[in-house]
């Protein structure tokens, strides 16, 4: 986005009780406002998956009951596979009713309950992504999401992404003032905002009908993109 400004005149502002005055001075050249995205990419370190176990009985007792004994087994299975406890979160946990629905009567016929439990796990090994999920499948998980691939840490990838999106604001800045007769640019204003970029898990959904077949689930982590956007504003100046 590129946006010039008429210059402004100084503003004076009364202050307190000391009766001090305080001049705010825009700027004097025209103004060129700059929105700049840079993107960084890396090989993620870690991944997100989501795993869930889905239980239906005729009481809601019963089907929690259910749905805790399955979900204790895929978490021993996680904790066999030498996921650390700090590496599995629930995320989600849901009890509602479930109804039959007769379309030739329009009556709905109460038929139990659902519980559908899903919990988070961190994967730091991303070499066993496949394993991992072919064991959470065996397991007794009826529902998997991702993985989402990321890095643990970006600081150093936000910076360096945020070092070219400053770079390349001020030399189209100085393009522009170069443009339009003026030998210099001033800076009066930035501000920033961040993004992350991460493979589409569609690998997963095949999963989960490829588990018994004997064969680790083949998984990509590709890279992963850390996006700095930053609008800048320049006075051009003489």
């Amino acid at each position: 986005m590129i946006r010039f400004a008429i210059p402004l005149l100084a503003a004076a502002a009364m202050a307190s009780s000391a009766q001090a005055a305080e001049v705010q001075i825009a700027s004097q050249g025209p103004v060129v406002e700059l929105t700049v995205n840079e993107i960084v990419h890396r090989a993620p370190d870690v991944a997100q998956i989501g795993a869930g176990v889905s239980t239906r009985a005729p009481t809601a007792k019963a089907a929690v009951q259910m749905n805790a004994e399955a979900m204790d087994k895929l978490i021993a299975q996680l904790r066999k596979l030498g996921i650390e406890r700090r590496d599995i979160q629930t995320s989600n946990f849901n009890l509602n009713p479930n109804y039959n629905y007769n379309r030739e009567t329009g009556e709905q016929t109460f038929a139990g309950y659902n519980v559908n439990n899903q919990v988070n796990v961190k994967l730091r090994d991303l070499k066993r992504a496949g394993e991992v999920l072919d064991a959470l499948v065996g397991a007794g998980a009826n529902s998997i999401y991702g993985p989402n691939f990321m890095l643990e840490d970006d600081v150093a990838a936000k910076a360096e992404a945020r070092r070219s999106a400053f770079k390349s604001g001020r030399t189209m800045a100085e393009d522009y003032a170069r443009m339009a007769g003026y030998s210099g640019v001033r800076l009066l204003e930035i501000s920033e905002s961040f993004q992350s970029f991460r493979p589409r898990p569609e690998a997963m959904v095949k999963m989960a009908s490829d588990a018994s077949s004997g064969q680790a689930t083949p998984i990509e982590p590709g890279e992963v993109g850390t996006g700095v956007t930053i609008t800048v504003k320049y006075e051009m100046t003489r």
